[in-house]
This record gives C-alpha cells, structure tokens and sequence, in this order.
C-alpha cells in the first residue's frame, strides 16, 4: 500500500485541481479586478486568494466530502446545505454560467451577428454533449483535465498574459482605483470573490481529490490527507500567480482602454488589442477550454456527491445526464439572468462555507466540538439571509420594504452595509460555543 504520492503524480493531481477550479470565472472577474481597482490592486487580490481552502479542510478532518464534513453540524443541516451547495455550483448556476460564458467571451466574438439565441443554444448543444463525454468517465479524469485540458488551456492563457504584460501600456502606479475599490480594495476584492465560487467549489471538488488520489494506490486515511493538502498548496501557488498576473493585465491595460463593464468585455478588448482578429479566436479557445474542464469536474462532483446520498436513488450515470440536461436548460436563459440570480444565492451561501471551512481547519483546537459548529453556523446563517435578501433585484427588494429592512440590519449588524453583515454574528457565535465547551470540560 502506498504511503503518498510519487512527485509527478502530486503535479498531475495539482493539475487536475486547478483545472478544476479555473474557469471562466476566474479570469474575467480578476482581469476587471484589476482595471477597477488600479494602484490598489494588491489589497484587492488579497480578497481573492483563498479559494482552496476547503480543499485543505477536507483534507486535515479526513472527511470523504462535504456531507461528512457538515455532520458537525447536523444531519439535517449537512444533507440540506450539501444539496444546495452542489446544486448551485452545478445545474442551476455555475455549470450554466460555463457554457453562456465560454459562447459570450468567446465564440460571440467571432461569430456574424444576429440569430444569438440560435447560435448559443447549437453551442450549449455541443458543450454539454463534450462536458457529459468526459463526466460519464470519472476514473478518467485526472488524464482528461489534469493531462489534457489544462495544459492545452494554460498554452492559450499565456500567448494573451505575455503578450500583454511585455507591452503595458500604462504602470500600475498611475492607475487610479474606481468605484468601491477606491475606498475599500480589500473588502470589495472579497465580495467580488463570491462570483468565482471558488469557496464553495473548494468543498465540492474535495470528493473528487481525495477519490482520485485514492486510484492512485493511496488508501490510509492520514496519507489521503496529507496528500490531498500538499496538492491543494501546489494548485493553490499556481491559482494565485495567475490571479496576480491577469489583474496586473487589467491594471495595465488602462493607458489605452476605459474600465470595461465587466470582464468579459475588458477580456475581449485587450486580446484585440494586442493580438487583432487573432486574439479574438485564442480568447475564444482559452474561455472555452476554462470553462469545458471546470463543467466536466462540476458535473462530474454533483453525480458523484447525489449518487452517494440517495444510494438508492438514480445511478451516477443518470444524475450525470439529468444535470447536463438542466444546465442545457439554464444555459440557454443568458449569462445576464444567471448572475442576476446566482448573486443572492451566493450571499447566503458562502458566509455559512467560509465559517464551516474555518471551524474544520481550527477544529483540532477545540476538539472538534458539534457545539461549536452548531452555534457558529447558526448566527452565521441568521445573518447572511440578511445578506441574501439585500443582494436581490432592485425592484423585489423595494417590493419587500428593503429600505427599511437595511436601515435596521445596519444599526444592529456592523460591516452589514459592506456586504459582510454576518461577520460579527459569526464571531458571537464562536465566542458562545467556546465558552460552553470550555464549561462542560471543567464541569467534567
């Protein structure tokens, strides 16, 4: 029985990891990072690098998923929050979001205009049929994304970032920051992080990390889970260097563009720019290969992660297809009605995953006491429902009186009026859960 990984497959695994993770996400929101934020662009990256942490948590409480590591919880809380995490990150949200970004960013760009509708549903077609190839073969993915997709997209996204960063065409330095960045880089860095989804994927691709390193003849549980946190610091080095590098594009892409309205369009005008008609087709590539390899580890986590919940519910292989056919479905609504959606969701979401992610790393310190993590998660959640709301439509949330809801929130909730009301309710939450354990253990 093998005790850990040889060096290669630790990169290979660390390929698969950040294939996983890196999708289009991941470039469009840091390159608008970086034109917004200017010279403030280092505080912002700050709040974007944390995304597998969760990873690492998986790894040192040697759970096999998320359920596992949400029954510190409760039962009901880890079946409940499990089934949402991974129906956002995959059927209704973020697996949609990859076809309707990779056609936008990309193919759009390149195709004639008019009949859009036509030509991304023949695009979502063609997408979620490759994406369901490679998820109805999970023994394979560590060849199909660690091997293949990623170091085919890493080639394209380094002709766009070298070609850009060995001609800038303004300095860091002299780019002033715009909107919120201006005043709070660091906290708007953060809360634009939620739109990566990287917190939340960190926990959903554990399954997939530990299963493979599994495969690769790694069965002690301690191994597992030294080999599945020195991957994660392996991909996460990798993760943070090509954050900083398209931020810094953004930045410097500022002496000949205005700040673009969002990053995709920013992406599109700075591979035209340096690259002409020919940067258009390699963004296409890139944004395609980024979001094919993430679907596939999406789809494929979600299949796995129901297929293991409901054992006697439908075969992997049907939850495979069911939620490559939702996400058809959910595709085709447009990227602007995906994150219009996705972003209240979001707001309840990951505050409950940050908190869940920081109690299992720090677990060890108080024994891993349910009472803890029940009290902690539980003004978490009380709080970032606040957060949710607020983070609706503009229209529904006047309809529900929303004006006078955050007048209140704000008065009792600090920091609620960033976005990040659920902060000191967390913080409470800890302190009682504490002062209860440390009580029961001089009482015992």
């Amino acid at each position: 029985m093998k005790k850990k990984l040889s060096s290669k497959e630790y990169i290979y695994v660390a390929s698969m990891l950040f294939g996983l993770f890196f999708g289009a996400g991941n470039l469009i929101f840091p390159v608008y990072m970086g034109q917004m934020a200017g010279r403030h662009i280092w505080q912002a990256a700050a709040g974007f690098l944390m995304p597998l942490m969760g990873v690492a948590a998986l790894g040192i409480s040697r759970s096999s998923g998320l359920y596992e590591m949400g029954l510190k919880v409760s039962r009901g809380f880890s079946l409940g929050f499990t089934c949402l995490l991974y129906l956002t990150i995959g059927p209704f949200f973020a697996v949609p979001r990859c076809a309707t970004t990779s056609f936008t960013v990309g193919l759009e760009q390149v195709l004639p205009q008019g009949n859009t509708k036509l030509y991304l549903l023949l695009f979502s077609l063609a997408f979620f049929a490759a994406v369901l190839f490679f998820a109805l073969r999970p023994g394979k993915i560590l060849v199909w994304v660690g091997k293949v997709l990623n170091p085919c997209f890493l080639l394209f996204l380094a002709v766009l970032i070298v070609s850009a960063m060995l001609h800038p065409t303004a300095s860091i330095a002299e780019v002033a920051p715009e909107g919120k960045y201006a005043a709070q880089p660091f906290f708007t860095g953060f809360l634009e992080g939620y739109n990566t989804m990287d917190a939340l994927a960190s926990l959903a691709f554990g399954i997939i990390v530990v299963q493979v390193i599994r495969d690769l003849g790694v069965q002690e549980p301690g191994a597992i889970a030294g080999s599945t946190v020195r991957a994660g610091v392996m991909s996460c080095l990798l993760m943070a260097l090509i954050y900083v590098a398209v931020a810094i594009v953004g930045a410097q892409s500022r002496g000949v563009l205005p700040a673009a309205a969002n990053g995709g369009v920013a992406f599109a005008q700075i591979a035209r720019y340096y690259l002409g008609n020919t940067g258009l087709i390699v963004l296409a590539a890139t944004v395609t290969l980024a979001c094919l390899k993430t679907a596939v580890g999406l789809i494929t986590g979600c299949a796995e992660t129901f297929s293991a919940l409901f054992k006697n519910g439908p075969s992997y292989k049907a939850w495979a297809i069911t939620f490559s056919a939702v996400s058809l479905v959910f595709a085709n609504l447009g990227l602007d009605a995906i994150i219009k959606y996705s972003v209240p969701v979001l707001m309840l979401l990951h505050p409950i995953a940050i908190m869940l992610i920081v109690l299992t790393l720090c677990g060890k310190l108080f024994k891993n006491d349910p009472v803890v993590f029940r009290w902690t998660i539980t003004f978490t959640a009380i709080a970032s429902i606040y957060d949710m709301f607020a983070a609706l439509p503009k229209g529904l949330w006047s309809a529900l009186h929303g004006e006078e809801i955050q007048a209140v929130a704000e008065k009792l909730l600090p920091l609620a009026g960033q976005g990040l009301g659920w902060l000191c309710p967390a913080a409470l939450g800890i302190v009682i859960g504490l002062a209860i354990h440390i009580y029961r253990l001089r009482k015992a």
